[in-house]
């Protein structure tokens, strides 16, 4: 008899309130069917690592396993080891050290944020009020980005979608991304103010840390421009997308039996 259960997957952080923002997120999903939930971290969490959700959802007697991967963009390196160690796929597309994970259970991988329609209103939710003249705005987003060919055109492919969904429902003048690997943040504002636009820039990652409180502030130094550092989380939307992905999936998994 198939039991499903559902394993959330975030980087992780040796912060705890980074951890603790995921936690809350995740608390707040209402799934439309009981099943066991577990968060886990790819790294530096301790008792709270992949392995750790497996064998909790084993345990419980899951017999396919929902993975949901946290992670802005199906451009990281991290959503593609994570799939192969999870025996999701036979090979990685680039070397990792991650070692293939102890999993009894049938694993059915999902898909990370990329350019998802809730996540557009979760960004501009969270810029909505540095706007004041959107007639003359660029709304410019910030991802981390990646300097792998392959990896670098399925960041840049789900984040020029997404600012373009932005731009929609804020009714800005324009939208655009900039990456942080290879770097091309400081250019894009550039550019824009010499269109004569004021830029309103808004960082793609899931919770605040060393990136979005330094690295984005320091690629910008000098320059003006309009920045809130708020991420996606918290925000309430994401419980929402994360239904939606496990929906998504059981319907797959019974087409599939």
């Amino acid at each position: 008899m198939m039991k499903t259960g559902v394993l959330i997957i975030s980087h992780g952080s040796r912060d705890q309130a980074w951890v603790s923002i995921v936690e809350e997120a995740v608390s707040h999903v209402a799934l439309e069917e009981e099943m066991p939930v577990a968060v886990s971290f790819l790294e530096l969490v301790e008792g709270r690592l992949i392995q750790d959700g497996i064998d909790s959802l084993e345990h419980a007697g899951v017999t396919d396993i929902i993975v949901i991967p946290l992670f802005v963009s199906s451009g990281s390196t991290h959503v593609d080891e994570i799939e192969y160690a999870l025996g999701a796929k036979p090979a990685s597309e680039k070397e990792t050290d991650l070692e293939p994970f102890a999993v009894k259970a049938r694993v059915h991988y999902g898909y990370p944020v990329d350019d998802d329609p809730d996540i557009a209103v979760m960004i501009w939710d969270k810029l909505r009020g540095l706007s004041k003249h959107p007639e003359r705005e660029t709304i410019l987003l910030v991802g981390h980005g990646s300097v792998h060919d392959g990896f670098r055109q399925r960041w840049q492919q789900g984040i020029s979608s997404l600012a373009e969904r932005v731009r929609r429902i804020s009714g800005a003048a324009a939208a655009d991304y900039g990456l942080l690997n290879p770097d091309s943040v400081r250019s894009k504002v550039e550019y824009w103010q010499e269109q004569g636009h004021d830029v309103l820039v808004a960082p793609l990652f899931l919770s605040e840390g060393y990136f979005t409180k330094h690295v984005i502030p320091g690629r910008l130094s000098g320059l003006k421009y309009a920045y809130s550092g708020q991420t996606l989380l918290p925000h309430p939307l994401l419980p929402h997308w994360i239904e939606q992905q496990v929906k998504v999936m059981l319907e797959r998994i019974r087409e599939g039996c």
